[in-house]
This record gives structure tokens, sequence and C-alpha cells, in this order.
């Protein structure tokens, strides 16, 4: 009989055979490096999905719209694989592009620069877009905010009123664009926060509309109250991060501000994130799960799975292996009813 503990669990070579990537990235738990990892990132979620008290929170960085992600995470929402979003402002930004019928491009990192600037095209690695058309929705979000009240708004707020329009101007008012991550959060109730909203087109739409007189205002502390809420009304809390940035953040330091307000939950239960970035340069993005554990925003106990690997290529596979998974369940999940000054109440959709 083996007595080494470290030697009970042999690798199991992945063989080649017709079967579903769910069925795939099960196999691939047996394997070892960056594969194993995405495996343990699915079953991790997995897991969440079948938690009866849980919130589930996305952090969303990088440019994933402008690359292809986009109807990924409006599955997400969709079908409350998530319940809440993070998200970069620039993200949202392509995604009402898209939603009003225009198109990022194919392209490549080897075109002349200087040649698709003289064509007024921009380049994001090898995807193109056109420099006209998001000016274009640049004045749009611009005459959108001049209809709104001259109030203080959350981001969370502000990107349910923009959803809901952009789903009219898409389509109709029951948001024909279902591909949409805004028009989806809007439509299923889930929220979309977006701290650094100024590090983006719609930041430059709202800086528009002020040089225009309008004096609509997003209170980004607001959105830390908010988000706060959420967490410390959750009874457990999972964490999904695509990249890391302010989104990863915005979202850990939930934990932090909860327990300062009295509230000391003890750290995220499950905590998973597709990243690139390396936690030895001592940056955020690639800083690991237990460096946030001495915090407190990682409870010691969670499941704790990081994936060194591009977030285009995690993306699909995750997804599909999940929606192979999840098919045909129910899952409980948070609606979430905010009432002014009386601040949120998080209802189970099984209650």
């Amino acid at each position: 009989m083996n007595q080494n503990p470290f030697t009970n669990n042999p690798t199991n070579p992945v063989d080649v055979r017709d079967r579903s990537i769910s069925e795939l990235t099960d196999a691939m738990l047996a394997t070892g490096f960056q594969g194993r990892k995405l495996a343990e990132s699915i079953q991790a979620w997995h897991n969440m999905l079948k938690e009866n008290d849980i919130t589930i929170l996305m952090g969303l960085t990088g440019a994933m719209v402008p690359a292809g992600m986009r109807k990924i995470i409006s599955h997400m929402i969709q079908n409350r694989m998530i319940d809440c979003l993070v998200s970069t402002g620039a993200n949202i930004f392509h995604d009402c592009h898209e939603a009003l019928g225009m198109n990022h491009y194919v392209g490549s990192h080897l075109a002349n620069d200087e040649k698709l600037y003289e064509h007024g095209v921009d380049r994001i690695y090898d995807v193109f877009a056109v420099e006209e058309e998001f000016r274009s929705v640049d004045h749009l979000i611009a005459d959108f905010a001049k209809t709104l009240e001259d109030r203080p708004y959350s981001s969370r707020e502000f990107m349910y009123i923009l959803g809901k329009e952009i789903a009219i101007r898409g389509g109709d008012d029951s948001g024909s664009d279902s591909d949409s991550i805004i028009v989806s959060a809007y439509k299923h109730g889930v929220p979309i926060f977006t701290p650094a909203l100024c590090d983006s087109s719609i930041g430059i739409g709202l800086a528009i509309a002020r040089r225009d007189g309008c004096n609509t205002n997003i209170d980004q502390i607001k959105d830390v109250d908010e988000i706060t809420q959420i967490v410390e009304r959750s009874q457990k809390t999972g964490v999904v991060y695509v990249g890391g940035g302010v989104p990863k953040n915005f979202i850990q330091q939930t934990e932090v501000v909860a327990s300062i307000m009295g509230t000391d939950i003890g750290g995220h239960d499950y905590a998973i994130q597709y990243t690139t970035d390396m936690p030895h340069w001592g940056g955020l993005s690639g800083c690991t799960f237990d460096e946030g554990v001495s915090w407190g925003k990682i409870a010691p106990q969670a499941n704790k799975v990081q994936v060194f690997v591009d977030a285009t290529i995690a993306l699909p596979i995750v997804s599909h292996a999940l929606h192979e998974k999840i098919k045909g369940s129910d899952r409980s999940y948070p609606a979430f009813e905010w009432n002014g000054n009386d601040g949120l109440e998080i209802v189970r959709s099984d209650a």
C-alpha cells in the first residue's frame, strides 16, 4: 500500500475522442498546469451556481467586447451565471456601439497605423473600429445625459437608464438586441457598476454634455456604498474576475468597507480569476487570492482558483462548459430592490 500522502492522485492523460466541451474540461482536472486550473475554475463556478444563497459578482476588464466576448457576457447575465457586473466603462461603451448596429472589424496587428489614422480607423491590437462611429455614440450619450435630472446618480442607476435607452434605440422597448450586455442587464435586473466611468468614451460623452450646461453627475462614492450593500446583504458571495484593474479591487474592497461599517463578513467565499498578469510585480491585477486573505477580502477557506490565461481563450471554453453543466437547472438567484434612502433589499428568486 502506498503510504506517501503526496502520491495518491496520479495524473490521467487526456485521450482524443468524441465528447462535449464539459466532458473535456472534466478530464483536464487530472492533468497539470493552467489546463488543470482552467478546469478547476469551471468546477468552482459550477459549485457556486449550485449554492442556494450566494451572490456572484463579476469584474470585467480588457477590451473584451471588441475582441468578440460580448455575447458570452450577455449569456451569463441572461442565464444568471452572474448577479452583478463591475466593468470598465470602455466595455460598456463598445457594447452600446454594437447594440446600435455598428461593428468592430477583424484587422491585423501588423497594419500601418499612420494609414489607419488617415482612414479614420482605430486599432485595438488586431481589431479595427471606425472613429467617426465612436464619436457618434459619444454625442448620443451626451444628448441622452441632457434628458436626465440634474442630480447625482450612481453608475448603477445611470447604466440601468442607459440600458433602457439603448434597448429602445436598438429596436424597441423590449430590447431587440439580445446580445447586448447593457440591454440584457436592464431586462434581467442585473446591476452594472462602472467605478472608473470617466476613463472611457461614456465619460467623454458626459463631458460633452457638461460643456453644454448639463449637470448630471455620476457619484462614484454612492457606487461604493451600493455595491457594499449588495455584499452586506448576501449570505455568501463569489467573485469572478476577467483581468484585474479597477473592477477587481472595487469588488474586493467591499469586504473591507463592510467590516469598517460594522459588518465583518469574513471575505468572499469563492474567488476565480482569468489573468495574464503576474503577482511578483506587486500589481493588483496579478496579486494572488492568498494575498487577498491578508486584507480580509477573501475568506481563508474560500474556493480560490486563478488561471493565468488570455481571457479570450478562457471565456469561450468556460461559458460553453458551464452552459452544458447547468442546462435545465433552475438556479436560485438574488433579485435586487433599490428603495432610495432605505437602501437595498435582496429577494431570492425562489422565495
